[in-house]
């Protein structure tokens, strides 16, 4: 059975999402660890075995550590059937692979420079900005509900994880992207994660 290193109410959030969505979260142990926090709460976690103390980290069958919520999240949709992703060899593959490359390469890095308010001509030739960021997306939906056509996919909710993230300090401009984010969140809206983190907050809290 894989192994989940999760802080609740961080980037693993939206791997025991995608573990609900697909109906697997009993068929994962979630060991719970604290991180630091923004605001100065929690610590590093002696008890995680993540070589920063990030999570999310997974410990695979074969022992393996997986590092990355893209790589993690891609690692648990093959494990279980691809239930929300494109397998190998199927249509759309490639463009599935990209879009969840794209989140960690790109997309974080750039949401985080426009939030600091941090601009250099290095950071620009590397990741682009927010304005090309949000004009991929929109090119990439066309006229499609989801990232990969009708289908919802996991790309879809890694990608959009970022703006939910940062919708107190970042306003989209792209009506078309908007949109996408909106209808990404009423389908997650269908899983109890929010109940479930509470519970796992109250839980790391009484472990001190």
């Amino acid at each position: 059975m894989p192994i989940l290193y999760h802080s609740p109410l961080t980037r693993s959030t939206r791997v025991i999402t995608q573990l609900m969505m697909m109906d697997r979260l009993d068929a994962v142990e979630v060991r719970l660890v604290s991180v630091p926090r923004r605001d100065g709460s929690g610590h590093r976690d002696p008890a995680n075995p993540h070589p920063e103390g990030k999570v999310p980290l997974l410990i695979g069958d074969d022992g393996a550590a997986i590092r990355e919520s893209n790589a993690v999240m891609l690692y648990l949709d093959e494990y279980f059937g691809h239930p929300l992703g494109i397998a190998p060899g199927r249509p759309g593959r490639g463009t599935f692979l990209s879009w969840m490359c794209y989140y960690g390469g790109v997309v974080e890095p750039a949401l985080a420079l426009a939030i600091a308010g941090v601009s250099h001509p290095a950071l620009t030739s590397t990741f682009r900005g927010m304005p090309e960021v949000e004009a991929q997306i929109a090119a990439g939906l066309g006229q499609a509900p989801f990232l990969m056509g009708a289908r919802f996919t996991v790309a879809d909710l890694i990608m959009a994880s970022a703006f939910q993230w940062a919708a107190s300090t970042f306003t989209l401009q792209s009506p078309v992207v908007r949109d996408w984010v909106a209808r990404v969140t009423e389908r997650v809206g269908g899983v109890p994660v929010n109940d479930y983190e509470q519970k796992a907050q109250a839980r790391l809290a009484a472990a001190g």
